[in-house]
């Protein structure tokens, strides 16, 4: 952050009185209540309401934007966890299964966070319409696991879609093509929040449309606002009026975050009678992992620190793998009804990341945002669990991409398994350089995709192809 923001933060940590602070403050937020109304003007009356919710949450962001000063945690209060508040996914996977699994599994619901586009890859449109295996898209698979779960155990859990602005209209029109599956399909979106100018810190839109040029004017505000626009769409109480009792909620680019039924019977059968409200999947760090969230105790809470809340003195110690030995998945079982209890009594507490952009134009621009992982703290009993590594197989990149279409995986009814032709349990390290970096391009420059059942490492730089019946073996 540079000019009058970091100028502003920087007064607020040295200015005299709190009086002065509090005068520079009371001016910012009239100057942005002043514009947004003037956006809210130009809404349409079919968008009036939305836009309202949408710019209310925005304005509280703000505020508390405005409040704090500097790194968010105090490095002197970070802890490590206790022993048991953090559980080897082997303690949970030995109390097996309840003989009754479709009783448990009628009380899920699956939610993936939908919100992003495949521009990184090159592509244009939603994320989770790339094709990943066998032409299957990160759509598709989700679907095949879901309705794999509900012809097996004759159940039915819905899956949910956390849309955005930038993916909702291609990401319903092609639900259609799901419309005799045996998956009950939901979307509903997350907000939209206005990019506020680097230098005055006001809105750079001046009225509500974000088609043309003005789509630079907005953005989705990151996962964390599952939360309040998930309650607010009304869908939360539908589905607890339905029975539903707890979210899975992950990433659509994380091919290994599927239904994982220990997991949900320990949630639903606790050994001590007590529910936890909110379970986070971390699992262990290896060096490509240093920069990941990961979870201490800090003031007797369970909390996640990301590496943009350290404070610069300690980023190599927060990176460090052997006192911050995990990371978080972003794999998350959330209990609805301490949802709505915590959205109602607005309770939920996450830390504001603070995202710069400079737009194609050369604007400089922030983005306020939070992370879905970051409201741990607000909810009771939470619980880590230690899982495998193969429940963390995202997909951001073509090298990524690599690794899941070769033979070092196998396919069925939606899930990536590792083959058991793989001799050693780890994924080789794989780079791609800038010649692949998008899909198409990547595509044109494999005949076939190679055998990497005995590949280690692959780095790869220039103009390269791979032909037809490539074995990898490095």
């Amino acid at each position: 952050m540079s000019s009058f923001a970091q100028d502003f933060r920087k007064a607020m940590s040295q200015a005299g009185t709190s009086q002065f602070q509090e005068v520079i403050r009371q001016e910012l937020e009239y100057s942005m209540k002043v514009e947004l109304d003037k956006i809210l003007s130009t809404a349409p009356s079919n968008e009036l309401e939305h836009t309202k919710k949408d710019l209310e949450g925005f304005k509280k962001l703000f505020h508390r934007f405005l409040q704090e000063k500097g790194p968010s945690v105090d490095w002197g209060k970070i802890q490590r966890p206790p022993e048991d508040s953090i559980q080897p996914y082997e303690k949970i996977k030995a109390r097996g299964l309840p003989d009754n699994i479709a009783s448990v599994l009628n009380k899920l619901v699956v939610v993936k966070l939908n919100g992003g586009l495949g521009t990184s890859m090159g592509c244009k449109g939603p994320k989770s319409l790339i094709g990943v295996r066998n032409e299957n898209t990160f759509l598709d698979l989700t679907v095949q696991q879901i309705e794999h779960l509900n012809k097996t155990y004759n159940t039915d859990v819905p899956l949910v879609l956390m849309n955005s602005f930038n993916t909702d209209e291609d990401t319903k029109k092609i639900l259609q093509k799901y419309s005799h599956s045996r998956v009950k399909i939901y979307t509903f979106n997350q907000s939209r929040y206005p990019r506020i100018n680097k230098e005055t810190l006001l809105p750079i839109a001046k009225d509500v449309s974000y088609s043309g040029e003005n789509t630079e004017c907005w953005y989705p505000p990151g996962h964390g606002d599952i939360y309040a626009s998930f309650y607010n769409s009304g869908l939360l109480d539908n589905l607890i009026g339905e029975g539903k009792e707890y979210i899975f909620v992950s990433n659509i680019d994380n091919l290994g975050a599927t239904v994982d039924l220990y997991i949900l019977n320990h949630l639903m059968n606790p050994p001590n009678g007590k529910r936890c409200e909110f379970v986070m999947e971390v699992t262990n760090k290896t060096r490509a992992d240093v920069k990941g969230g990961t979870l201490t105790q800090y003031e007797n809470k369970l909390r996640l620190v990301e590496i943009a809340q350290v404070p610069k003195a300690h980023v190599d110690e927060f990176k460090s793998v052997s006192k911050f030995k995990i990371f978080n998945t972003n794999n998350l079982w959330i209990a609805l009804s301490a949802i709505k209890r915590l959205q109602e009594k607005n309770a939920i507490d996450m830390e504001i990341i603070v995202n710069p952009k400079t737009l194609d134009g050369g604007l400089n621009v922030i983005q306020l945002e939070t992370a879905v992982g970051a409201a741990i703290k607000s909810f009771e009993n939470s619980l880590g669990i230690n899982v495998p590594r193969s429940r963390f197989l995202p997909v951001k990149t073509t090298s990524d991409l690599l690794l899941v279409m070769s033979n070092l995986y196998s396919l069925n009814a939606g899930s990536l398994t590792m083959s058991e032709k793989r001799e050693f349990p780890t994924v080789p390290l794989v780079k791609l350089g800038s010649s692949f970096t998008k899909v198409q391009d990547y595509l044109r420059r494999f005949e076939s995709i190679p055998d990497m059942l005995e590949l280690d490492h692959l780095t790869v730089s220039g103009d390269v192809t791979f032909g037809k019946n490539v074995s990898l073996k490095l």
